[in-house]
């Protein structure tokens, strides 16, 4: 007991030094607690300093909650001896100071359980006044106070979208489902499609392209490193027949049997009233005069197609699926409507390329509303006007990046980019249109819209 007591005082004479030095009690119990774990005369065990050991109190055997007043106790041990030692307590114990204190009898004998707790090592310098115990409340609140602005200040500064710009987002969705229909229904309503005839030497090279996909899309996956192998055997294929013309098809004697073309046509021709459909829709477009909402789609209405496609499109074989196979549409049909790998080749490109981004839904329709909004188009007059239309989408395009691609600083350039790829398209389109329209036995297979949208240059 000697040993107790003499340990106490220095104990205390430490705690005296410390707090003068400008100490908190708090710094000063993690200190001492440290410092004394392996000469205090507390009972507690090297086990019991284990996080994965229970904590058993020192005085009861209760479970403990901590490190209370210097010592591992229970809720309970530690309101007793606060109590105890702010009045002053004196107990006597009625069986010479013998009791055994337990969970159960810890009532019993308020004084063997006092000296319990001194005996473990207990302090009473460690208890706060009420002063202290309101300056450690105030400093708790106070710091919760603060966390709580500084995630204020967070959230202010987290990317987020505005309500005006949530609003053209669910527009311009709203817009591509009532003018996309995905179970491609109205197909049937089309002049069927007809493979079968003569082959054209662009159809043959392009059956050559297919099959290449076709030997190995069992085990064609989706990653980057087998589409780019898909894509360089294609562009390799190309190659070995550049030598034969740009023009593969102008001598073939057969090379006005384009079985496709109809079919291909009527396609074409329903794809651009849903893009008219959709241009109505973006906000904005309508105020637009008649002449530059005209000038608009004409000029972007094959873009806005091309990336509309996109969601047919199958990485796995290289063909767009619009239903049953029927609809299933592979380079080698595309030749049989006249058009040929000039074309076709970077297109096929461009779809892999555009899947590969995996856009979310709202960012395909902003890219599409976006095309379509462009000032820089031939016979555009308010070209003001249209820009700001087009920056407007522009800048909800990039407020949705950052929100859901936080750190991904690229994928906005890396659609733009797809912007340009459309404009080379476009102009190769334009070109093949050209030389088959002025074939009249080609240019009757075409319906009025197509040659309206597509045959006339916009001045």
């Amino acid at each position: 007991m000697a040993k107790t007591k003499e340990l106490s005082k220095d104990v205390r004479d430490k705690i005296v030094d410390l707090h003068k030095a400008g100490m908190g009690y708090k710094t000063i119990a993690k200190q001492l607690v440290m410092e004394t774990t392996a000469v205090s005369t507390s009972t507690l065990t090297n086990d019991e300093f284990d996080r994965n050991a229970p904590r058993i109190c020192g005085v009861c055997g209760d479970k403990a909650t901590g490190f209370h007043f210097n010592a591992m106790t229970c809720e309970g041990c530690k309101g007793f001896f606060r109590r105890s030692m702010k009045r002053k307590a004196s107990f006597t114990c009625p069986f010479n100071g013998s009791c055994t204190i337990t969970k159960d009898n810890r009532r019993h004998c308020q004084a063997c359980r006092l000296k319990r707790c001194v005996d473990i090592g207990m302090m009473k310098e460690f208890i706060l006044t009420d002063e202290e115990v309101q300056r450690k409340k105030d400093l708790i609140q106070r710091r919760k106070d603060e966390e709580a602005q500084r995630e204020a200040q967070r959230e202010a500064q987290r990317p987020r979208l505005s309500e005006e710009q949530s609003q053209v987002i669910a527009t311009l969705v709203e817009a591509h489902h009532k003018t996309y229909d995905d179970s491609y229904s109205d197909f049937n309503r089309f002049r069927p499609p007809v493979r079968e005839g003569p082959v054209t030497r662009s159809a043959s090279r392009a059956a050559s392209l297919h099959s290449l996909s076709d030997a190995s899309s069992d085990s064609f996956s989706h990653s980057p490193e087998s589409v780019d192998t898909k894509l360089m055997n294609f562009s390799n294929l190309l190659m070995m027949y550049q030598d034969q013309g740009s023009s593969p098809d102008s001598n073939d004697d057969d090379s006005s049997k384009l079985s496709m073309l109809p079919h291909l046509a009527d396609l074409v021709s329903y794809s651009i009233q849903k893009v008219i459909g959709f241009a109505k829709m973006i906000p904005g477009f309508r105020e637009l005069t008649a002449e530059d909402q005209i000038a608009l789609l004409k000029s972007s209405a094959i873009e806005v197609i091309m990336l509309r496609s996109n969601q047919s499109f199958n990485l796995e074989d290289m063909s767009w699926s619009c239903g049953g196979p029927d609809f299933k549409y592979c380079v080698n049909d595309v030749t049989k409507a006249g058009h040929t790998l000039e074309l076709l080749e970077p297109l096929v490109k461009f779809q892999v390329g555009l899947k590969k981004l995996n856009l979310h839904e709202e960012e395909h329709v902003l890219l599409m509303a976006i095309c379509l909004l462009s000032p820089d188009r031939p016979g555009v007059q308010d070209h003001g006007r249209i820009e700001a239309l087009q920056d407007r989408l522009s800048e909800t395009l990039q407020a949705y990046i950052r929100l859901h691609h936080p750190g991904s600083c690229l994928v906005y350039a890396r659609m733009i980019q797809k912007l340009a790829d459309l404009r080379s398209l476009n102009e190769e389109h334009s070109k093949q249109y050209r030389s088959l329209s002025f074939q009249p036995e080609h240019s009757m297979q075409l319906t009025p819209l197509v040659l309206e949208v597509f045959g006339s240059e916009v001045s």
